[in-house]
């Protein structure tokens, strides 16, 4: 079987992954993947995608992207780790509802409260139908991200 990804290192590649390889300061995965670039190597070595997965104790399927991204995309990439088109969990709170967050949060407190509280801010979020569910720790972060303690009066 023919490889459709070929591996060829230049000398300057080649003595970076070497030199990332002997020092060990990097992160575990791309010393792995600066192994499997060397011994994948056209120029070099030249292993087997199973030869390397076996020496490096990896699933033949991660030698093969691993080509495939120094080919299409280059060294940088091969080296790093695939990076994810979208987070995994959409965001509770997008521009717009945080700044209903923020405008209530600046509003007068409920009646028989001294200021807003998380709880308070989450309850009334939901009320209005900004969001179906949001937990306290929620708009906490949300308003730590934008600079919450400006927002609420000073206690006393």
């Amino acid at each position: 079987m023919t490889k459709k990804y070929i591996v060829r290192l230049t000398a300057e590649e080649r003595a970076l992954l070497t030199e990332l390889v002997n020092k060990g300061q990097a992160a575990a995965y791309k010393i792995k993947h600066a192994n499997v670039l060397l011994k994948v190597d056209a120029d070099g070595p030249n292993w087997s995608d199973a030869q390397a997965a076996e020496a490096f104790s990896c699933a033949p399927r991660t030698v093969f992207t691993l080509r495939q991204r120094f080919v299409e995309q280059g060294l940088g990439a091969a080296l790093e780790r695939k990076q994810r088109e979208r987070p995994p969990r959409a965001p509770i709170l997008d521009g717009e509802k945080e700044a209903r967050l923020i405008q209530l949060a600046s509003s007068e407190p409920p009646p028989g409260h001294a200021r807003w509280t998380l709880r308070l801010l989450a309850a009334e979020l939901v009320a209005l139908k900004v969001v179906d569910a949001i937990s306290a720790p929620t708009v906490m972060r949300a308003l730590k991200k934008i600079g919450g303690n400006r927002i609420s009066k000073p206690a006393g």
